[in-house]
């Protein structure tokens, strides 16, 4: 197991101290796969003095650096509530378990089966650096459907630990074939929201980077960070967390790559469509410092 602070009392991408923090809620269906928590109605039955009637919900916190901006939950997940929550990720089981809780989510389920249109703009913007064909490992790219350079590519490697059967021309890597392959493009696309420890997540990543290969990391650019750009006071604006634990500004990425010892190349925002709903994604390109 990582070790890691299980409430987090540092930015997970500075690493300062200086945290700004305001109440929220988890939201059920992650209280529920992390923690076994259901929502509860405390009524008049329970017969409590000194706690008001209403529905109960797991409580967590916002917290957001002063340094750098990010905005994160408070809650760190060990490996074990990580493989709990992403267990048979979107299988039948999952998607029922979820739709009970946000029945809307029904209508998102069809989409994650489709190659997002704007990666042939992500694409587009990386050909400049890279070889006609290049060779690529997809860091956590789960099937393959949105590896980058799926159609155009000398090799496609995925490292992943779904274990879900893969696109064809995909190749499963584990960290020991990694180290023995040569890559032009190691990828980490919507994974870094996700994880309880993104710097150690990215360090996972560094045996594949040669002297001459990238580093493309993807994270989407949330609502409420480019609706009050640079602010430090979004706390409070955050009031319930979903599977998206992190959300990222481009000085803390530059902060993770750094303490990475990897240096930005250039920086891309993206206005997207993704089926459901529009939004960006923020992608920076790096290397080996």
């Amino acid at each position: 197991m990582v070790s890691r602070e299980l409430i987090a009392r540092h930015c997970i991408c500075c690493n300062g101290d200086k945290l700004n923090r305001s109440p929220a809620v988890l939201m059920p269906f992650v209280a529920l796969r992390v923690f076994g928590h259901e929502p509860v109605e405390i009524t008049a039955e329970w017969g409590l003095r000194d706690l008001r009637q209403g529905m109960a919900y797991t409580l967590c916190s916002s917290l957001q650096c002063q340094n750098c901006g990010a905005l994160f939950l408070d809650y760190r997940f060990t490996d074990e509530q990580m493989a709990a929550l992403y267990s048979n990720y979107r299988d039948d089981l999952y998607n029922e378990q979820r739709i009970r809780f946000e029945p809307g989510y029904a209508n998102v389920v069809r989409h994650y089966h489709q190659r997002a249109d704007y990666l042939r703009e992500v694409e587009a913007w990386l050909a400049p650096y890279l070889p006609e064909a290049p060779a690529v490992l997809d860091f956590g790219g789960d099937s393959g459907i949105n590896s980058l350079f799926r159609e155009h590519n000398q090799l496609l490697h995925i490292h992943d630990i779904s274990g879900v059967e893969l696109v064809p021309g995909a190749e499963r890597a584990d960290l020991e074939r990694i180290k023995q392959s040569h890559y032009d493009l190691v990828t980490c696309s919507q994974v870094l929201e996700h994880v309880p420890d993104p710097l150690d997540f990215v360090k996972q990543m560094l045996p594949a980077l040669r002297a001459d290969s990238l580093l493309y990391l993807e994270v989407p650019h949330e609502a409420l960070m480019r609706a009050h750009p640079g602010s430090l006071q979004l706390a409070a604006h955050k009031r319930h967390w979903h599977e998206h634990v992190n959300f990222f500004t481009e000085s803390s990425l530059h902060a993770l790559l750094e303490r990475a010892g990897l240096v930005a190349v250039n920086v891309l925002h993206l206005p997207v469509d993704i089926g459901w709903t529009q939004g960006e994604v923020m992608g920076l390109l790096a290397r080996k410092a």
